[in-house]
C-alpha cells in the first residue's frame, strides 16, 4: 500500500519542503528572492564602499532590533487570525516591560520572563474582554489599552519603585541576574576563521561571512526562542485542526459556531495569547537595557503591526517585515554614511519593479517606479551625507515605502474587526 498523500486530483500533495527539493512551489521562489536580495546588498556594499551594509556588527544589532517587532507582530497575527484587530500591541509592550522590570529586579531574568507575560497577557484579557463579550470597536479598545498602559505603569512605579531599591517613577531597579546568552560551537569556537574572511571584504563571500558571524555569536536564549516561535506558529495555526477552528473565526465566525467550533473561547484564547507576545517583546527590551525604563518600547507595538500587514498576516511575511524593519532601524545607529547607500539599493528595486509593472501592462505604476528609482540613483550619486533628522527616521520611512509597495496585494481575514454575536449573521 502507498503511503503517498494525494490530492482531489490525483496528484501527490506538496509541502514547503517538497517545493524547495524539487524546484517548484512558492518555497522555492521565496528561496531565491532571498538569495538575488542578497547579492544585490553585496553588490550594493563593494560599489558602495560602505562595509557596515552587510557587517557583522549591523547584522547582529539588526536581529536584535527585529525581535520585539517579531514578538509585537505575531502577537497580533493571532489575534488578528481570530477575528480581532489589535491596535493595543503597543500598550501590552508597554505591561510587559513594567512587569519584567518588576519581577526582574526581585527573582531575575526567569521573574521577569514570567512577569512580562503575564502582564502582556493581562492587557490581552482586557482587550478580549472589551471586544468579545462586549462588543467595543476594536480599534477604540486597542486605543484606550495604549493610553491605560501609559497611565499604569507610571502609577505602579510611583508605588512600588523607589530610592532605596534603586529604582523611581520613570525606571525600575536593574535585573537581579542577566539572561543567558551561546554560541554556535562550530562557527564561534576555535580560530576566528568568519571574522578573517569579513575583514577581506570579498564579494559576497564576506558578506556571507559577516552574515553568519552576526547571527550566529552571543545569541540570547529569548532570541532563539522568538526565532522559533514563527514556525511554531506556523504550524499551529496552518496545520493543526486547532489553527484551522482558529482562523475560521477569523473568516467566517457564523459558519464556524454553526459547525460546534467554540467561536467566543477560541477568540479570547487568541487575544491572550497576542498579549503575551507582545509582553514577551517588552521583556526582551528589558533585557537588552537591564532595566525597566517609561517610553522603553519607543512605538515598536505600531511597527510590529505595519510588519504584520506588510507580511500580509502570515508568519513568513512578518519576520521578513520585522527583519527589514529592524535592519533599518540598526544601519542608522552604526553609521549615518551606511544610509545614503540604501538609495542605491532603492534605485535597484525601484527598476527592477518599474519593469515589471511594464510587461504586466501597468505604465503608469512603472513611471512612477522608474521616477523615483532615477531620483534614488540621483540622490546617492550626489549625497555624501543626510541630515540626522532624516537619518534617525530612516526605520518609519522603510515603514511607509514597504507598506506603501505592498498594499495591492494584501488580504486581510474577511471578519477581522467585525464584532460577532451568535444568531445575528
Amino acid at each position: 500500500m502507498s503511503t503517498t498523500a494525494t490530492t482531489r486530483t490525483g496528484q501527490p500533495s506538496r509541502g514547503p519542503l517538497t517545493d524547495l527539493l524539487t524546484g517548484g512551489g512558492p518555497a522555492r521562489r521565496v528561496l531565491w528572492v532571498l538569495v538575488g536580495l542578497w547579492l544585490l546588498f553585496s553588490l550594493v556594499r563593494v560599489v558602495s564602499g560602505e562595509q557596515e551594509l552587510t557587517s557583522s556588527s549591523t547584522l547582529r544589532a539588526a536581529l536584535l532590533l527585529a525581535v520585539p517587532i517579531g514578538l509585537a507582530a505575531l502577537g497580533g497575527l493571532w489575534s488578528e487570525r481570530a477575528g480581532v484587530v489589535n491596535i493595543g500591541l503597543e500598550g501590552m509592550m508597554v505591561l510587559g516591560t513594567w512587569g519584567a522590570g518588576w519581577a526582574g529586579y526581585q527573582w531575575g531574568w526567569a521573574g521577569a520572563v514570567i512577569g512580562g507575560v503575564v502582564f502582556g497577557a493581562a492587557g490581552g484579557l482586557l482587550h478580549a474582554v472589551a471586544t468579545v463579550t462586549f462588543g467595543v470597536d476594536h480599534v477604540v479598545s486597542g486605543v484606550a489599552i495604549n493610553i491605560l498602559a501609559e497611565g499604569v505603569v507610571r502609577f505602579l512605579s510611583e508605588l512600588l519603585f523607589n530610592e532605596e531599591t534603586g529604582g523611581g517613577p520613570t525606571q525600575s531597579p536593574s535585573l537581579a541576574s542577566d539572561p543567558p546568552s551561546f554560541s554556535l560551537p562550530v562557527l564561534s569556537s576555535g580560530p576566528d576563521l568568519l571574522g578573517d574572511l569579513e575583514r577581506q571584504h570579498w564579494f559576497l563571500v564576506s558578506d556571507l561571512a559577516g552574515l553568519l558571524r552576526g547571527l550566529t555569536s552571543g545569541v540570547g536564549l529569548l532570541t532563539l526562542l522568538a526565532v522559533l516561535l514563527v514556525p511554531v506558529s506556523y504550524l499551529l495555526l496552518w496545520r493543526t485542526a486547532f489553527g484551522l477552528r482558529l482562523r475560521s473565526c477569523g473568516e467566517n465566525p457564523a459558519a464556524a459556531d454553526s459547525l460546534g467550533v467554540p467561536v467566543y473561547r477560541l477568540k479570547y484564547l487568541a487575544v491572550v495569547v497576542s498579549g503575551a507576545l507582545a509582553g514577551l517583546g517588552g521583556v526582551f527590551l528589558v533585557f537588552v537595557a537591564g532595566i525597566y525604563r517609561e517610553g522603553q518600547t519607543g512605538g515598536r507595538g505600531f511597527i510590529g503591526l505595519a510588519a504584520l500587514i506588510f507580511g500580509n498576516w502570515r508568519p513568513g511575511g512578518l519576520a521578513a517585515g520585522a527583519g527589514l524593519f529592524g535592519f533599518a532601524d540598526a544601519l542608522q545607529l552604526r553609521s549615518q554614511t551606511a544610509v545614503v547607500a540604501l538609495l542605491l539599493l532603492i534605485a535597484v528595486l525601484l527598476a527592477v519593479l518599474a519593469v515589471v509593472q511594464a510587461r504586466r501592462g501597468r505604465w503608469l505604476v512603472a513611471g512612477i517606479a522608474g521616477v523615483f528609482a532615477a531620483a534614488s540613483l540621483v540622490g546617492f550619486l550626489t549625497i555624501d551625507r543626510l541630515p540626522e533628522g532624516i537619518v534617525f527616521f530612516t526605520p518609519h520611512l522603510t515603514t511607509l515605502l514597504v507598506l506603501s509597495l505592498a498594499s495591492q496585494r494584501l488580504r486581510m481575514p474577511k471578519a477581522d474587526g467585525l464584532v460577532y454575536r451568535r444568531g445575528e449573521h
